[in-house]
């Protein structure tokens, strides 16, 4: 279980890594995270971080959304984050979550002028949806939060209230996952993942303007599809209506990885199993996260070696 934390500026036990209730993120949500996962590898002996440079970038330009002064560069809490994994040992897959959050009290409501800290943990975790395959989705009632009304590129901690409302509602009503639309009715993508799909042999994911988190393992997929397996990749509005006519259908994110969805609101997606290009980018990304793609290891970030 986790034992320590980077918290304001040196490792400390997790016990000692505390905000007081009277905090403002607490009440407002105005504080911003980042998932980022680390990657156990036998035959390397060896914990990579993927993309941590990247993760870190977004999670700056997070906190930029919400006037966050942070004291540190994205170099330096790289370097925070990979002698916290050491000093904790992990011979297993991690989730780090770094949190950027407003250390005042309640009686304000402003964004500026405030005392921004920074916290890291970590924590040994599967998947999010707890399984990879033979998901059952449905279009959520809720619409995904527009980019004008809270920016939809940022992780931001308030937001995800849609996010749980969309999830809650998908649970309760027997699906594991929920896909959101946006005010335009397009697709967006999931609750905390963005969605994929693939019709004649084509891959279609949502553009980045349909009020989606420019998700990184979304970005890696994209660029492994084009220049290891060779498939045109589309990056265009998805109509509901489309989401029937896939062929095969899938969610990727750090939390979830590669989901293979099976259904969509009660309609079987494909022969309702792992489809051929979902299960070849899955393992492409299998082999590129445990260090054995060669020419992808500038993505991983050795935590022992």
């Amino acid at each position: 279980m986790t034992t320590l934390a980077f918290h304001e500026g040196s490792i400390v036990p997790i016990e000692q890594a505390t905000i007081s209730i009277t905090n403002h993120t607490f009440h407002y949500g105005t504080g911003c995270f980042a998932g980022i996962r680390g990657y156990w590898s036998e035959r390397h002996n060896e914990l990579f971080v993927f993309r941590m440079a990247d993760h870190y970038e977004r999670f700056l330009h997070s906190a930029k959304f919400l006037h966050s002064r942070i004291a540190y560069s994205s170099d330096q809490l790289q370097e925070a984050t990979l002698e916290l994994l050491k000093r904790e040992g992990w011979k297993e897959n991690v989730y780090i979550r770094p949190i950027a959050y407003k250390d005042e009290g309640i009686f304000r409501v402003w964004l500026h002028d405030a005392r921004d800290k920074v916290s890291v943990f970590s924590h040994p975790v599967g998947g999010y949806l707890g399984k990879f395959e033979d998901i059952k989705v449905c279009v959520s009632s809720w619409r995904r939060v527009d980019d004008t009304a809270i920016p939809a590129r940022g992780k931001i901690n308030g937001s995800y209230v849609n996010s749980s409302l969309a999830k809650s509602e998908a649970m309760l009503s027997g699906h594991d996952e929920a896909i959101l639309l946006n005010q335009d009715g397009h697709v967006s993508e999931a609750t905390a993942a963005n969605f994929m799909m693939v019709r004649d042999g084509v891959l279609i994911t949502p553009p980045v303007t349909a009020n989606l988190l420019e998700g990184i393992v979304r970005k890696s997929l994209i660029q492994l599809a084009r220049e290891k397996l060779d498939l045109e990749v589309q990056e265009r509005q998805i109509d509901r209506s489309e989401l029937y006519m896939a062929d095969e259908a899938l969610f990727c994110g750090t939390g979830v990885q590669m989901a293979a969805i099976a259904s969509i609101d009660h309609r079987t997606v494909g022969d309702a199993g792992t489809g051929p290009v979902t299960r070849a980018l899955g393992e492409l990304l299998q082999r590129v996260l445990t260090g054995d793609e060669p020419d992808y290891l500038h993505w991983l970030s050795p935590v022992y070696g």
